[in-house]
């Protein structure tokens, strides 16, 4: 719900006014239905809305009753009423039926430690007149955004980054830091961006900014605590919270619907809300037969045993590669987690209906989902072999051209920091220093990033460590940023059932057998869904979003286009352009798939060519 921007500079009211109303215009896409606006001689604050509860009441800032509190929100508090009854009976009066007041008087009432009282997905920001004090803060997950820029001039925060390029002290400088890695993982990781000062505020962690002093401060941490539960019990307590935490997921003054997959986690949801429409996309073509791209039958399947309505869409190459400015567009940053585009078509074809969708996002991450997190059987028979052998056979094979096991001695003779970075692994730190320009290689590894994460739970099993680290780069940073972008690209807030306090709280002290057990991966997972939803659903396996790039750009249509973007002129600044062409020919006769590499630095390049080279809007196709 909702995007707010605002800075604090020595700008007078008046131009303070201008400029805060041309910053909060270009995220209207996040609030069409209003917009509200706050200014004094410190600050500006600015705020678009998307309406969905209390329509009528809950425009936004808000504030307390003597207005020396001043409250933006973006997200849901889902238990607002609760909290709106504590406060009420602690003296403090309120005006409005919105779950955004719970935060001006929790605010009022227990300072920062408000954040430790919320339930629900949020990034909100606090003006407190009486102490010239900024509050700022991201829910524990990080599914709403939060970025701040700072100097020692300017102070700016917003739920997008593109909020911040009309204010005439920003300036648009790229991140030259940031490709590398962004070439390894997919994604800009924590917690620099593609823009130089420009900050994300890490999930569970708020800020607080006073007289040009900047103090950020984790409130919430994940630490698992897995107990001795039987079966039967965890199964159990896995069904009572979920059905607890998709129920206050539906509070909403508006209709609620819901994306649905073919797999268990949003069946699971779709049958368990009770929502009246349902959403999914599939792919057309002749790569789609027999390949598993196209999950649109199976859903369509489950909504006739439920007796929903659904709708289904299919994406083909043209829809795909036309959408893919306006996709990085509304990234801010480049992302190249191919199932961004159906997910924008998805959100598209929802948000002609509904205002609300629930999502089955982080399940897997909270009840071990992925097939990485468990050990494959032909490694396991290998690793027997001393470490010392393993680590030498690993030695010989990075030095072997790409074939066939390549892969495997690698990772085989690799330690779980050098193996393990998330569920994206683009390229390696030679692959990608190989295909930059000198001024932008550098000496930062992957293992840089990850091996602060990986320490804080060095002395948890494997599976443990896996998960955590995927909690705090590849959900917040990935999966649940595309997800926010995409929707709210669209003017539809998106709500994750899975990712709420009480569903972790659950989670965390699931034994590690029960998470996955004898290869079924989110083994108690599956079986509490499987009270609710049919067998077929709750044991089949993960599919995701497989966009079928890789078999597209085989065809001279498609290849031509990612080689005449390669060829422009600027390209040469950041890449050996010769070992780019090089990658897309070895891709086009078959002798490997590059797929995945080509699409990285392909959305680079459309990223860059929007906010540094055309510098405006792209258009979007007439059809969508």
């Amino acid at each position: 719900m909702c995007g707010f921007a605002g800075f604090i500079d020595g700008m007078n009211v008046d131009e303070k006014n201008k400029v805060i109303k041309a910053m909060s215009d270009t995220i209207k896409h996040r609030g069409p239905d209003g917009e509200g606006f706050y200014t004094d001689e410190k600050i500006a604050m600015g705020f678009r809305r998307l309406s969905i509860i209390d329509l009528s009441g809950g425009d936004q800032p808000l504030y307390s009753e003597d207005r020396s509190v001043v409250v933006n929100l973006n997200g849901e508090i889902y238990n607002y009423k609760e909290l709106r009854e504590e406060l009420i009976g602690k003296g403090h009066v309120f005006s409005t039926k919105s779950d955004t007041e719970v935060i001006v008087h929790g605010y009022e009432e227990w300072g920062t430690d408000v954040v430790n009282r919320l339930r629900g997905m949020f990034g909100f920001v606090v003006w407190d007149t009486k102490r010239n004090l900024f509050f700022g803060a991201r829910d524990p997950f990080g599914i709403k955004p939060f970025y701040y820029y700072t100097t020692p001039e300017l102070f700016m925060y917003g739920s997008e980054i593109k909020a911040f390029l009309p204010h005439p002290g920003f300036k648009k400088e790229l991140n030259r830091d940031a490709l590398k890695t962004y070439l390894m993982y997919q994604y800009s990781v924590p917690t620099d961006t593609f823009f130089v000062n420009v900050h994300k505020l890490d999930p569970g962690h708020f800020l607080l900014y006073k007289d040009g002093e900047l103090e950020i401060t984790e409130y919430f941490k994940i630490d698992y605590r897995n107990n001795n539960d039987d079966l039967d019990t965890v199964v159990n307590k896995i069904n009572d919270i979920m059905k607890e935490s998709i129920a206050y997921h539906k509070i909403s003054d508006v209709e609620v619907g819901s994306f649905l997959s073919s797999g268990v986690d949003s069946s699971y949801i779709v049958a368990n809300a009770n929502v009246d429409k349902a959403y999914t996309v599939g792919f057309e073509g002749e790569h789609v037969t027999n390949t598993g791209f196209n999950e649109t039958a199976n859903a369509h399947d489950l909504c006739e045993i439920l007796g929903m309505k659904h709708k289904q869409k299919n994406i083909n190459a043209d829809m795909f590669f036309d959408i893919l400015p306006t996709v990085q567009y509304h990234s801010d940053e480049p992302h190249a987690n191919l199932s961004a585009v159906p997910l924008y078509y998805l959100a598209n074809m929802a948000a002609k209906d509904v205002k609300v969708v629930l999502s089955g996002e982080g399940a897997d991450e909270l009840f071990g989902g992925y097939y990485e997190y468990e050990t494959p059987r032909e490694y396991k028979n290998y690793k027997k072999l001393p470490f010392w052998f393993r680590r030498a056979m690993k030695s010989v094979a990075e030095k072997m051209p790409n074939m066939k096991g390549r892969h495997f001695l690698i990772r085989a003779g690799s330690t779980l920091e050098e193996s393990y970075i998330g569920q994206a692994f683009i390229m390696n730190n030679e692959e990608a220093d190989e295909l930059l320009k000198p001024e932008y290689r550098s000496s930062t590894k992957y293992q840089d990033i990850t091996r602060p994460i990986f320490d804080k739970v060095k002395d948890k099993p494997e599976l443990l460590q896996k998960m955590y680290l995927d909690m705090h780069l590849w959900l917040p940073y990935d999966i649940l940023l595309k997800a926010d972008k995409m929707t709210m690209a669209n003017s539809l807030e998106l709500r994750v059932p899975f990712l709420d306090r009480e569903v972790y709280k659950v989670s965390e002290e699931i034994p590690l057998k029960y998470l996955i057990h004898d290869y079924t991966t989110k083994y108690a997972f599956r079986m509490a869904a499987n009270k609710t939803i049919p067998e077929e659903w709750a044991k089949r396996k993960k599919l995701g979003f497989l966009v079928p790039f890789k078999d597209w750009i085989l065809e001279d249509r498609w290849y031509e286009k990612v080689k005449e973007m390669f060829e422009k002129p600027w390209v040469s600044e950041f890449f050996e352009v010769d070992k780019l062409m090089h990658l897309l020919d070895e891709h086009k006769s078959g002798r490997w798939n590059n797929g995945r590499r080509i699409y990285t630095v392909y959305a680079f390049l459309i990223w860059y060519e929007i906010y540094f080279v055309k510098n405006e809007v792209p258009a979007k196709p007439a059809y969508v």
